[in-house]
């Protein structure tokens, strides 16, 4: 696994490079919504030979109580050796282990069809290579996973059911000692341990004792990905998390769960990756973009960089659209608008520390609103957390515009320090009619503000 994982690893860092020469000259300039248009068109949505493979031809039963977990890998494996086409589910509910995909295939799931995913952590093994909160690790298997592959789809409007709740994988957090604190993660504490010492992925290594969640679905080191239409609930972890992945398209896609580090979608260390037409109720953020999180990520080194957010609805406990915290490999160039937001506690978060580093650069947000924010609306912060470090985060470029929100804790906190100042910012046409606490501007430079309506007291 590990020799396949470094000549896989080779090659996309390879191609990215390639695709990334066009980016050079955009490094250094502003950023501009011109460029957006350009980024859509040249996505590359896969396509698929017109031909069905379907789940009960290989033995899959959708009465609920069957195991069709070998069904689906036969029929995922005919489909790739066929060329390709769609492996589809359709009637009932389907009982699954994890689901790996291949090259050229599309998983389709019908209109009321259920995959409901079993909550037993040992049939997620043998490991696979994945992520963990930016850390490579070999853990449990992702629900639907890929690793290497191109041209792959999950599609349809059926339901992709985790299962997980307070009995099964959510009850692998460590419990409350106080309203404030938590018991520390022992092996989240000894992955990034191992991390930071150099410790060979093959060598982080965690077996049925882990309590390393798993995504839900996890496309790794994939290119020409397409997840449309589907309903994710009860997610283990985060519901969609492209790895090292490049042209990814989420589209139509509703996510609803209420479990710990419920994240819509994270895509990490990907290129290309466009999320439109979305529904997020979650209890954590809508969309969180990552790049790796310390010595793994300037090991990797792979940025996150030309990210397309258009026309979602965000009904997220935390944050509407995050950057961060685990963001060392660096983002640059998003565009974020027309998002339709309820009650949320922020519609912006940059999150960042000197430990973390990398940059963040060229980002855009335009129309949107906002129903209430019990935080901070827009909050932009180089400290975050207890790390510290010689690694000084970039904040640069950062354009909002036409945002309005009728209520909110705060409108704006802005905390960069000395060493980390904040740097090109614009805010234009944001409003927001009620703002408990006024807004801070710490280590802001090139600051630039117009038409800018908070009213501050309750």
């Amino acid at each position: 696994m590990n020799s396949i994982h470094k000549l896989i690893t080779k090659f996309l860092v390879t191609l990215m490079a390639m695709g990334a020469s066009a980016l050079v000259a955009n490094e250094t300039d502003s950023f501009s919504w011109d460029h957006m248009e350009k980024l859509r068109q040249s996505i590359v949505v896969p396509e698929f030979p017109d031909r069905d493979f379907l789940v009960q031809d290989f033995g899959a039963i959708p009465d609920g109580k069957t195991d069709s977990t070998e069904a689906f890998r036969k029929a995922i494996a005919a489909c790739s050796k066929a060329g390709g086409g769609r492996v589809v589910a359709s009637g009932g509910i389907f009982i699954t282990g994890p689901i790996h995909l291949k090259s050229q295939v599309n998983l389709h799931v019908s209109e009321g069809t259920i995959l409901r995913f079993h909550t037993d952590r040992e049939k997620f093994l043998p490991a696979v290579l994945t992520r963990y909160e930016g850390v490579e690790v070999m853990s449990y298997s992702p629900l639907i996973y890929a690793y290497g592959e191109t041209n792959i789809a999950v599609t349809g409007k059926g339901t992709l059911d985790g299962a997980a709740d307070e009995t099964n994988w959510w009850s692998l957090i460590p419990p409350k000692l106080s309203q404030l604190d938590r018991e520390p993660d022992h092996t989240k504490v000894l992955l990034f341990d191992m991390a930071e010492k150099g410790i060979p992925v093959t060598e982080r290594n965690f077996g049925l004792s882990s309590k390393l969640r798993p995504s839900f679905i996890e496309p790794y080191a994939c290119r020409n990905v397409l997840i449309e239409d589907i309903t994710i609930i009860n997610a283990p972890f985060w519901m969609i998390h492209p790895v090292l992945s490049k042209n990814v398209t989420v589209r139509g896609v509703t996510c609803t769960s209420e479990g710990p580090n419920n994240d819509g979608c994270d895509p990490e260390s990907s290129e290309n990756v466009l999320i439109e037409h979305c529904t997020f109720n979650t209890k954590d953020d809508g969309v969180a973009i990552k790049a790796g999180r310390n010595a793994d990520g300037r090991r990797i080194n792979q940025p996150t960089r030309n990210v397309i957010i258009s026309n979602c609805v965000m009904n997220t406990q935390h944050t509407a659209i995050a950057i961060g915290s685990e963001m060392t490999g660096g983002v640059e160039n998003v565009y974020v608008e027309n998002l339709t937001c309820g009650k949320i506690q922020r519609v912006f978060r940059i999150k960042t520390n000197s430990m973390r580093g990398g940059f963040v650069r060229h980002v855009g947000m335009r129309n949107i609103t906002i129903k209430e924010a019990t935080g901070t609306l827009i909050n932009f912060v180089t400290n975050y957390g207890k790390e510290e470090g010689p690694f000084y985060p970039i904040v640069e470029d950062i354009h909002l515009s036409d945002i309005h929100c009728i209520k909110s804790e705060q409108a704006i906190e802005f905390k960069g320090k000395v060493a980390m100042p904040i740097k090109h910012l614009s805010l234009s046409n944001i409003s927001v009619k009620t703002s408990e606490k006024k807004s801070l501007f710490h280590h802001v430079e090139n600051l630039t503000i117009e038409n800018l309506k908070i009213e501050t007291g309750p």
